[in-house]
């Protein structure tokens, strides 16, 4: 309770000096190049809408892979690419130094989680995925799946170790062990019957 009335009396005060709790940092740097191309979203398929000029403010809203959504000083809001937004200067006249990602960051991930959705004997099938890294080698996986079918649904679980020998290659051999239950419930109007748990 006193923390709570403590951080209370301190947001009350932060408001009454007009600091706002909550601020974003959000950088502005200056267009050097002639121009700079705004798509609508953040790839090279979304159209250009707006082009700002050279010696325009835009500010830094957000990165997206290596994509960097930006607002411009007429309140335009696009999408710049890494190789636009490496000419652009700090509002001191200096460059920007933007990272940039590639394969060797996706491969230093520690979760990742999925959807997906397919066939499963007839009936469909969505499965929600976490998996956690740890080691580049090792990782551990849930999956948690609902299948839909027309005479019986179920729910279906597995927790597995996954093994990656070569996890700096685009593409891997891999090994898994692991273990998983289901249950089918199926939909009978006439004869009842009991639920199946493997």
């Amino acid at each position: 309770m006193t923390a709570t009335l403590i951080r209370t009396a301190l947001t009350l005060a932060l408001l009454a000096l007009g600091t706002p709790v909550d601020a974003k940092y959000q950088p502005e740097v200056v267009v050097s190049d002639p121009y700079v191309d705004l798509h609508t979203g953040p790839g090279r398929g979304y159209p250009i809408f707006y082009v700002a000029a050279q010696g325009d403010r835009i500010t830094v809203l957000k990165q997206q892979t290596e994509w960097f959504k930006v607002r411009t000083p007429r309140g335009k809001e696009g999408w710049v690419h890494v190789s636009q937004m490496a000419s652009t200067l700090d509002l001191d006249g200096q460059p920007i130094d933007f990272p940039t990602y590639g394969v060797s960051e996706f491969g230093k991930r520690r979760w990742v989680f999925g959807f997906g959705a397919g066939d499963f004997g007839g009936a469909r099938i969505l499965s929600a995925i976490g998996s956690f890294a740890f080691t580049p080698n090792i990782s551990g996986e849930l999956v948690a799946s609902q299948v839909l079918g027309d005479y019986s649904d179920g729910y279906m679980g597995t927790a597995s170790i996954v093994m990656t020998p070569f996890p700096q290659w685009r593409v891997s051999p891999f090994f898994v062990v692991g273990t998983g239950v289901i249950t089918v419930n199926p939909q009978t109007t006439i004869v009842q019957s009991e639920e199946r748990t493997d």
